[in-house]
């Protein structure tokens, strides 16, 4: 399944999705102006959608663009599926 990223929270670029028990957030970050700040460009995180673990940022963040940072959640999804079977993990 294809995650499908909405605004998290508005006037800052921040998104979010969650699919198969895992949530993903993707921040965009620059050193100056509103927002996060950091190294310039999109970071990309996940953690268990059902646990209280903090986020987990996914390798290469930042990436330089939301396309790239989309396709790294997608592919670290496909990973965690194969790697716990797609159990649930709330239950």
């Amino acid at each position: 399944m294809a995650l499908q990223f909405h605004r998290a929270v508005e006037h800052m670029e921040i998104w979010s999705a969650s699919s198969e028990g895992y949530s993903f957030v993707i921040s965009h970050e620059s050193p100056a102006g509103p927002g996060f700040h950091g190294q310039p460009g999109y970071v990309a995180s996940w953690r268990p959608l059902y646990q209280t673990n903090g986020a987990i940022k996914i390798g290469g963040s930042p990436f330089k663009t939301f396309a790239e940072a989309e396709e790294a959640c997608t592919t670290m999804l496909k990973h965690l599926e194969r790697q716990d079977g797609g159990a649930d993990l709330g239950a």
